[in-house]
């Protein structure tokens, strides 16, 4: 007489001491209820989780970013930033409070430090003789400091200057950088901004120019771009822009800045808002390149023509 088998019961495969009757819906092993991931059918082993994660494509916003722009880290960052440089601009001074207040526009912007003095955009120093003739020499970027190019849009005169460019960017920033990505955010950012010291450099090379308005200005142009694309409303939009444009007329305001910009956000963003989602970053990647290398010879030409200067010129 032969007895029957006992039956086997089955164990977790990762803790082989645990009797288990549950099986992961992808694999089938028995798992053991540490080892249980709840799944939308059943439940999954930790290793068939961790594969799934793998093989799963990351959730992209509407225009291929990352949804991680959703935090605010890089409008946050940039902030700080331009937070910190005026704090090293007023310590570059000696502590000289004139640099955050007291300066033009009837005292609400700070006089010049010795940092913005060293990073604004600058192309010609102007000077004067005893009779009252002004002439202008060649000085900054025809000098090879091509770099004023870019930190001039993290360089501000005085704190109200600082506090209405930090504010518009805690505004436009985070709706953007939420919808973009941290990325191509950053990306509209800076080239915005070179955008802008370019056109400062080509059209005002006198003056010594510096803020994050062009980036601002940018990020403007982008916002309208980008809810034309989703279809929504823009009317609350354009007309503060069109208000900060007839501000940018007022004196020591760089409008060429402002427009320049405002010109290259709106550039960057309707590549970044139309191009066909499978060559979506092939198109953006290439914006970027070609608005680099035309500004690139815009500011050689005007480096070559300033160069030429060889007396005085009157202005």
């Amino acid at each position: 007489m032969t007895q029957a088998p006992q039956p086997v019961v089955p164990v977790c495969y990762r803790h082989p001491k645990r009797e288990t009757y549950v099986r992961c819906t992808r694999c089938d092993r028995p798992i053991c209820p540490e080892c249980m991931n709840d799944a939308a059918v059943g439940h999954q082993c930790p290793e068939c989780v961790a594969e799934g994660r793998r093989s799963q494509r990351p959730l992209r916003t509407t225009f291929g970013g990352s949804l991680a722009g959703i935090h605010g880290y890089v409008t946050i960052g940039l902030i700080v930033v331009n937070v910190v440089m005026q704090l090293i601009s007023v310590a570059s001074s000696g502590g000289d409070i004139r640099v955050l207040f007291g300066g033009g526009a009837w005292g609400l912007f700070g006089i010049p430090s010795n940092l913005t003095e060293w990073g604004a955009v600058k192309g010609l120093d102007t000077y004067q003789y005893d009779n009252g003739v002004r002439f202008s020499v060649p000085a900054g970027i025809p000098d090879g400091e091509y770099y004023r190019l870019f930190t001039s849009m993290f360089l501000h005169y005085g704190a109200f200057h600082l506090a209405m460019n930090m504010w518009a960017l805690w505004v436009l920033g985070r709706t953007l950088e939420g919808v973009l990505g941290p990325v191509r955010f950053t990306a509209l950012y800076l080239v915005s901004g070179l955008g802008g010291s370019v056109v400062a450099y080509l059209f005002t090379p006198a003056s010594h120019g510096a803020g994050a308005s062009g980036a601002v200005f940018g990020l403007f142009a982008a916002l309208v771009v980008v809810l034309r694309r989703m279809g929504r409303d823009i009317s609350s939009v354009v007309p503060v822009i069109v208000a900060n444009l007839i501000i940018s007329f007022a004196p020591g305001i760089s409008l060429a800045a402002h427009v320049g910009g405002l010109v290259t956000g709106a550039i960057f963003a309707s590549a970044l808002a139309y191009a066909p989602r499978k060559i979506r970053n092939w198109v953006v990647a290439g914006t970027i390149v070609g608005l680099v290398l035309f500004m690139a010879t815009l500011v050689v030409i005007q480096t070559i023509s300033l160069r030429d200067i060889t007396a005085p010129l009157q202005t």
